[in-house]
């Protein structure tokens, strides 16, 4: 039967020959299709009513259902379409596994207002604490990033000062929710790093993305190996740099990036905001088989509805193959503070 994923391509695909208000009926679709909780087959053979699913009125019920009837061909998703998980398939492959989310997990990036965050980092922190995590870390854009609003040297020493008034205040009271110190550090095209050394070294925890030229098509390779040699970088962030339906990402040797990272103890993030999905399965079980061990889970929330994202990454690490014991996430948050500073 045709999963949520080839429906959504067909929608897509079949809006680009309408216009007006049918065109954008069918993209709409689409888009919902990758959040539908269930597959649309399994409703349309139990008897229930497509139209239950968002998105999806008599006349696009009436499409899906044609499809279902005489099945079509399904067209090759263009490459900044490929490859990223639905809702569904992320139900499917965690319901088989439910310890995965009933585990404490923290989750290891995510923005607030210091930088091109949506809530303060108190709602934030509140919002985490109401879903479980066990602890969280905040990684606010650095400074070259202008666009995102990233914070200066001594913007980062205020929030620490925030930071650490709140973990204080956590001890004080038996709660043992903590706050990391952490930032989301710009990458440069030639793999140097954004911030000093003397700021970064007062962090507990240092993610590391390339945000700029990432439309190339050359190989960067290099630019990687480079980045992963920094001394002070902890985590390689959202590495391919793709967004659905913008961007494919950047290309390398993915396998000697993955063997660089090994070498150099660094981790690799699973990134999983639905658009980014950044490491998507293939590429979290290349790192997997050129010996990463360390990864990392971030939801990458700028808002708080956001950060019940966790479940994609955590999904793309079952399907690659990845043990939840070599995720920080699920690691005490004292183990991840060590690891970090090479204290294990």
């Amino acid at each position: 039967m045709l999963s949520n994923g080839d429906l959504g391509e067909l929608l897509w695909n079949a809006g680009q020959q309408e216009k007006d208000h049918r065109r954008r009926a069918l993209e709409r679709a689409s888009r919902a299709a990758r959040f539908w909780p269930e597959e649309a087959y399994e409703l349309a053979n139990g008897g229930r009513s497509l139209a239950e699913l968002n998105s999806v009125g008599p006349w696009v019920a009436e499409r899906i259902q044609s499809w279902f009837d005489d099945p079509p061909a399904v067209p090759e998703p263009e490459e900044a379409r490929r490859g990223f998980l639905t809702l569904a398939e992320v139900r499917r492959t965690l319901d088989a596994d439910p310890t995965w989310e009933s585990a404490p997990c923290a989750d290891l990036q995510m923005h607030t207002t210091w930088s091109d965050g949506i809530l303060p980092l108190e709602e934030m922190v509140d919002a985490a604490r109401a879903l479980g995590r066990p602890f969280i870390a905040i990684t606010d854009h650095s400074q070259a990033l202008e666009i995102a609003h990233g914070m200066s040297a001594e913007r980062l020493t205020e929030q620490g000062g925030v930071i650490d008034a709140l973990n204080h205040a956590f001890e004080g009271a038996g709660d043992p929710f903590r706050i990391l110190r952490s930032q989301e550090v710009d990458l440069f095209a030639d793999g140097s790093i954004d911030m000093d050394d003397d700021s970064l070294s007062s962090l507990d925890l240092v993610l590391g993305a390339f945000h700029s030229a990432l439309r190339v098509k050359e190989d960067q390779t290099e630019r990687y190996v480079a980045a992963l040699r920094q001394p002070r970088l902890h985590v390689l962030a959202h590495p391919k740099a793709r967004m659905y339906g913008r961007r494919p990402g950047l290309n390398a040797d993915w396998h000697r990036v993955f063997a660089e990272a090994a070498a150099q103890g660094k981790a690799v993030e699973l990134d999983a905001t639905v658009w980014r999905q950044d490491l998507n399965v293939e590429l979290a079980t290349i790192a997997r088989e050129e010996g990463v061990e360390w990864y990392s889970i971030g939801s990458d929330a700028h808002r708080a509805e956001e950060l019940e994202l966790l479940p994609f990454g955590m999904a793309t690490a079952v399907l690659a193959g990845i043990p939840r014991e070599r995720i920080l996430n699920y690691r005490p948050v004292e183990f991840v503070r060590a690891w970090a500073h090479g204290e294990t």
